[in-house]
């Protein structure tokens, strides 16, 4: 056969818009492209790899049209999945355990955290004498939400010094200028809580830090181990039916991952919005270096965490029955180690 010129034009005019918009040629390939990802506070340090994906395009690079959602906090973004309105998560790993408790099966499927960048922290102005965990007797801790990842890595550090979640009192606060606000005004006494909400607390001296997550050493210490944190997941229903478009968040999540690692702190502020700084540039970055140990340079689960996410879980949640928990079905690292692959160097 025969082309004409006509034809050939028209031929180069279908390759040259492939070569322009590489998304669009991914997206013919997926099974859902507009997918909806719930997260809970996503100007907090912790939720940086999303945001980075989101804002340098790298779900639309993949053929995605990614609606992010923010809510209060990580609990928050969990109903909202379970409850159908979004379709994936990025929020805190041992999630995934919860859920299998309560029969529900979700996975990790890219990680973004690798250490939880939590800080407990006591007001220097309604607890100026703090000696030991015990003076947080009757006090009232302010957590993202009820029920988050805040809320539990508090539990468990009250739990190692002999007291229980029900001596004191959880305050849902939010991870930005609401919980900077609560601390400020002394409407609780402690706070666990991200930067950069920690970093403007301990700029203006309000803050004793107490137990500090922002490190591996320190969360190994704590914990007891390596300690998986912010991941995207997902059920494991959506994956068994979205097994590309999976991938291609779970590739978007690991550029993400490897830009911050190669980026400075100067690079990603000029890339977040405004509304991240809670107006002091100099001091986000600043809690950007405090953080980048914690931040996933690769999206790779580690594996030992899951068990270690356990542990800590149960000790948590004492209704919560380790024994009955499959650990291997609530993560994976196919999709990543598919996604180091494709994108070796971010």
């Amino acid at each position: 056969m025969t082309l004409s010129r006509r034809d050939l034009l028209k031929l180069a005019g279908v390759a040259g818009a492939t070569t322009l918009a590489p998304g669009w040629a991914l997206a013919q390939n997926l099974e859902k492209k507009d997918v909806t990802i719930a997260v809970g506070g996503q100007g907090l340090i912790y939720y940086l790899p999303l945001s980075i994906a989101n804002l340098k395009g790298y779900f639309k690079d993949e053929g995605l049209n990614a609606q992010v959602i923010d809510f209060a906090g990580g609990s928050k973004a969990l109903q909202a999945v379970v409850g159908g309105s979004a379709d994936v998560v990025s929020g805190a790993f041992e999630h995934t355990i919860s859920l299998q408790s309560k029969g529900q099966f979700y996975r990790t499927f890219a990680q973004q955290g690798r250490a939880p960048m939590i800080v407990l922290a006591v007001s220097n102005k309604t607890m100026p004498d703090y000696k030991s965990p015990e003076d947080l007797k009757g006090k009232k801790i302010g957590v993202t939400a009820p029920g988050s990842s805040t809320n539990m890595m508090v539990s468990f550090f009250l739990a190692k010094h002999g007291l229980k979640p029900s001596d004191v009192s959880f305050i849902g606060v939010g991870g930005g200028a609401g919980a900077i606000t609560a601390m400020r005004s002394g409407q609780i006494d402690a706070i666990a809580n991200l930067d950069p909400v920690i970093a403007t607390l301990q700029k203006e001296d309000a803050i004793k830090i107490i137990a500090d997550t922002r490190t591996l050493a320190v969360t190994k210490e704590i914990f007891g181990g390596n300690m998986p944190s912010g991941c995207l997941y997902t059920s494991q229903a959506f994956i068994d039916a979205n097994p590309k478009t999976t991938q291609a968040l779970a590739n978007a999540i690991v550029r993400a991952d490897k830009w911050i690692h190669a980026a400075t702190p100067d690079d990603i502020a000029k890339v977040v919005p405004e509304g991240y700084l809670l107006g002091d540039p100099e001091l986000y970055k600043r809690a950007l270096a405090s953080n980048k140990e914690a931040l996933s340079p690769d999206g790779m689960v580690p594996v030992d965490g899951p068990e270690m996410a356990l542990r800590a879980l149960a000790a948590f949640d004492t209704k919560l029955d380790a024994s009955k928990i499959d650990i291997s079905q609530v993560w994976t690292n196919d999709f990543v180690i598919k996604a180091n692959q494709k994108y070796p160097n971010g």
